[in-house]
């Protein structure tokens, strides 16, 4: 109870509550384990619950026409996700599926459909929804405006928290996907900044330089 609170108090969605309001909401969470590449929901499930991301990480993606996965967002923890079922049809828009070995807190609908009666609850979960709007907004404008060395750079400085050094616990099939592009392409893109000594990417091991 008191990991969910803590978790509940640093999400960008619920820290702005009150404390009754985030206990309220810790006491209709229940928590899962997800191994390494388990799936969480597919798109077009029925929507029973949100999730709040608490370790590991989750991808949700979208699957295109011609088979390929669209990357929509990277879930780190303290980040809530598929929320969309509150709002939209009660199905999920995309699928979800742990990068590495994961714990979420599901919240199921029906619990939290009773919260947001509560027009307090309801006004500041709004107010989140909206910033949310604006990063997905963000993304798009990214994924459209610059190259794809420069997605690349942003997407590990929002990822890892602007560390120079860090150990990379995606696949850089993962990253690929994230930053719209294909692994082919990454590939050469991590051996050029490595002969123009920009970054390297040794293993899980990524160094990146002035």
């Amino acid at each position: 109870m008191m990991e969910i609170f803590s978790l509940i108090g640093q999400s960008d969605f619920f820290r702005s509550l009150n404390e009754a309001h985030r206990k309220q909401l810790a006491a209709i969470c229940l928590s899962r384990t997800l191994k390494k590449r388990e799936i969480l929901f597919l798109e077009g499930d029925r929507g029973s619950a949100l999730y709040l991301c608490a370790r590991g990480a989750v991808q949700l993606y979208k699957q295109a026409q011609d088979g390929q996965e669209i990357v929509i967002k990277v879930v780190r923890p303290g980040e809530l996700f598929a929320e969309a079922i509150l709002f939209e049809k009660d199905r999920y828009p995309v699928s979800a599926v742990a990068l590495e070995n994961s714990l979420v807190y599901m919240l199921p609908r029906m619990q939290f459909d009773c919260l947001l009666e509560d027009r307090d609850f309801r006004r500041d979960f709004m107010a989140n929804i909206m910033g949310k709007l604006r990063y997905l907004t963000e993304q798009v404008q990214a994924l459209t405006a610059f190259d794809v060395e420069t997605r690349l750079f942003r997407f590990l400085d929002n990822q890892y928290e602007g560390k120079k050094t860090f150990k990379i616990t995606l696949s850089k099939k993962d990253v690929a996907a994230a930053i719209g592009t294909t692994p082919e392409t990454l590939s050469r893109l991590l051996l050029r900044l490595k002969e123009e000594g920009k970054m390297e990417w040794k293993a899980k091991e990524v160094r990146i330089k002035d």
